[in-house]
């Protein structure tokens, strides 16, 4: 599904951009989860990284879209912006903020739908991996590499990233099954553990930057096997 943000003060525009999303979707056959901002202001404030795309207006009542999107960008380097206007001279801009691109108004179908496979092309092309949090009111994007270890207590995954913790309801076993290409290792029943943030093993004590996890006395050997062979693949 790709998570797209309408951010537009003009219901007409709104609703024209509204029914060429919907057309996309049809003629693409991709999902798309649509979400309507009516300013700047009411997506820049308190954003959370929950989106693939924003196609941001820039002339807006309360907050332009080039501040807007200066807010976004501090907190989410990934999203792709596309701005829509009737006024081209912003354009030089857009690369301040890193916009894809710029859609001109009045809208049309073709011009639209090139842009979003573009951005969809972009998304693709990322080298980073994200996870999906259900947040209150919302979605959190964790970025894969960021996550030092996981634990389960009770029915809760506590994800333990280089930027906070976060706790969503799923079973570590669906997040093994989700991780397994990367460089994460299942240590223990209740822990799993980001080969890239482990400093020591000592005995059967795991150290990750500040905490200590463990490593059952059944998965210790090949627990080192794998970090072995994790830190020859990224010496070479």
């Amino acid at each position: 599904m790709i998570r797209i943000a309408i951010v537009e003060d003009d219901k007409n525009y709104i609703e024209e951009l509204k029914k060429l999303l919907t057309r996309y979707e049809a003629e693409s056959g991709r999902k798309l989860m649509i979400s309507v901002f009516d300013d700047g202001e009411d997506i820049a404030i308190g954003y959370k990284a929950e989106y693939d795309i924003i196609l941001m207006d820039i002339e807006m009542r309360f907050m332009d879209g080039m501040s807007a999107a200066t807010i976004i960008r501090e907190k989410d380097s990934e999203v792709v912006l596309i701005f829509i206007t009737n006024m081209p001279q912003y354009v030089m801009e857009g690369y301040k903020v890193e916009a894809l691109d710029y859609v001109l108004k009045p809208l049309s179908y073709f011009a639209l739908s090139q842009r979003i496979d573009r951005a969809i092309s972009r998304m693709n092309n990322r080298t980073n991996k994200y996870i999906s949090i259900p947040i209150h009111n919302g979605i959190q994007k964790i970025d894969v590499n960021k996550i030092c270890f996981i634990e389960m207590q009770n029915h809760d995954a506590i994800i333990h990233t280089t930027s906070g913790i976060f706790v969503m309801k799923e079973s570590l076993r669906m997040l093994e099954k989700t991780l397994e290409k990367e460089s994460f290792f299942r240590c223990h029943k209740s822990f799993m553990v980001n080969l890239s943030y482990v400093d020591s093993i000592q005995s059967n004590d795991i150290h990750v930057k500040d905490q200590v996890i463990q490593v059952s006395r059944s998965r210790r050997k090949e627990f080192i096997d794998a970090l072995n062979n994790y830190l020859n693949e990224v010496s070479k």
